[in-house]
């Protein structure tokens, strides 16, 4: 792949409203937006679980790699945004079972809320793929 710019868009009708992609890839660069716990009907997940919603959007963010040419093992940084920090466990489990040999540099954090209030979570994720 030349160091052309590849956007991934996820599907949502909202991308081109707002102007954003799921994904872009710069060379080796991946990065992945802000990603949510929503189906592929654009219904949220796990209603009052942020284990389920944290499950939903890291499979979202593995397929945007796919799409882009890489794996989760790829990651080297995710962002955890969460409405209610003291639930980080849920979330952390999660967050485990997709990245438990990975370790990727992590963060989370609590914010006041998201953009629907039945969302609890929304994870952001950075890909470095080998050459």
């Amino acid at each position: 792949m030349s160091n052309g710019r590849q956007n991934i868009s996820g599907g949502a009708p909202w991308e081109p409203i707002v102007g954003y992609s799921r994904a872009v890839r710069v060379g080796p660069y991946i990065h992945v937006a802000g990603t949510t716990g929503i189906d592929a009907e654009g219904n949220v997940v796990g209603k009052n679980d942020p284990y389920a919603q944290s499950v939903q959007a890291l499979k979202s963010i593995e397929a945007a790699l796919a799409k882009a040419g890489a794996r989760m093992a790829d990651v080297v940084r995710t962002r955890v945004f969460t409405t209610d920090i003291s639930r980080w466990q849920e979330i952390g489990r999660a967050h485990g079972e997709f990245f438990r040999d990975v370790r990727p540099a992590s963060t989370m954090v609590e914010v006041s809320r998201l953009i629907s209030p039945d969302m609890l979570v929304e994870i952001e994720a950075d890909a470095i793929v080998p050459e």
